[in-house]
């Protein structure tokens, strides 16, 4: 189960790297978070946490977009049930 919601939220992350109407340090997170999802090398629940706790950060950011700053809650929706 984790290793299809890693997948699904990496393709999310992935649109929000790509978008230039995204500010530069939430799009630097994003690659961030994916990066740590990427590392097999770390627990499950550690990888979803520590990606948590950054996206939790920038959701909060006042210069995200609406549309970016859904796409980070329906991420964290995903990581929380893991």
């Amino acid at each position: 189960m984790s290793n299809k919601t890693f997948e699904r939220v990496s393709k999310i992350l992935k649109t929000i790297m790509e978008d230039t109407s995204v500010p530069r340090n939430i799009r630097r997170a994003a690659e961030e978070s994916n990066e740590i999802l990427q590392n097999e090398e770390e627990d499950v629940t550690i990888r979803a946490s520590t990606v948590i706790s950054i996206l939790d950060e920038i959701s909060n950011d006042p210069n995200i977009p609406i549309h970016a700053r859904t796409l980070i809650w329906e991420i964290l929706s995903e990581l929380e049930s893991i």
